[in-house]
């Protein structure tokens, strides 16, 4: 398939295309067997046979690599260490997602310190000066609206649970789903944690725009635990 790029001003077409919808979140750490763009487009191209709508890609290789093969749109982003704001954290970041490819860019919007002490305006800015398009990853609804406030032409519910003191939750986020959904005039995204079609369906009902996941069906490794697992509870048979 040949992908057309995106012209400036384009946000309402690219979120329409989402709307509804299943994106899937194609990533593999660096040392894990599916590192690498050319497992990633391979894993995009099965996924949109599944009928995804949209693909969610880290990493400028991974997203320059699937944004030339596929005509659907793409969430770019840039992971920068481990710790703190690391997704997509400086303008630079956003600005370099943003030209390898990515219809969408998906920053860090939980209002902490960035490194190079931009604010999320300033992605904002840059992103839109790309022509793209900005999506808010949050942790808290308060974080959501500052977003919609800021710019961000759609916000997810990426980070809620992880980055609080606390454990991280076992279950996705749709109290706050909901609640962002109802408040912010802009398109939200639910994200983090939905391991089944009916929690996907449940996510959309709260009022998600469109639905994210990632390990459920893209992480090999991390399905079979589950399997695993659940055999290793089972008494052997007499």
């Amino acid at each position: 398939m040949t992908r057309q790029q995106p012209d400036a001003g384009t946000a309402t077409e690219v979120l329409a295309a989402l709307r509804g919808g299943l994106v899937v979140s194609c990533q593999a750490r660096d040392g894990e067997p599916l590192h690498g763009p050319e497992h990633m487009v391979a894993m995009a191209l099965s996924v949109l046979r599944g009928g995804a709508v949209g693909l969610r890609v880290e990493g400028l290789a991974d997203v320059a690599a699937v944004a030339a093969v596929v005509d659907v749109p793409v969430i770019g982003l840039r992971k920068v260490g481990h710790q703190g704001v690391y997704i997509t954290p400086t303008v630079r970041d956003a600005v370099m997602v943003a030209r390898a490819g990515a219809d969408v860019v998906a920053v860090d919007a939980t209002g902490r310190p960035r490194p190079d002490a931009s604010t999320l305006a300033d992605l904002v800015r840059a992103v839109h000066d790309e022509g793209r398009v900005l999506l808010a990853d949050v942790a808290t609804f308060a974080q959501g609206v500052a977003a919609a406030e800021a710019g961000a032409d759609a916000v997810s519910s990426t980070l809620s649970g992880y980055t609080g003191p606390g454990p991280v939750p076992d279950g996705p986020d749709l109290d706050l789903v909901a609640a962002l959904a109802a408040r912010l005039p802009v398109p939200v995204f639910a994200e983090g944690r939905l391991r089944t079609p009916q929690e996907a369906a449940r996510a959309r009902a709260a009022g998600a725009w469109a639905v994210v996941v990632g390990s459920a069906i893209t992480r090999p490794a991390t399905i079979a635990a589950g399997f695993s697992a659940a055999l290793f509870d089972v008494p052997p048979a007499p």
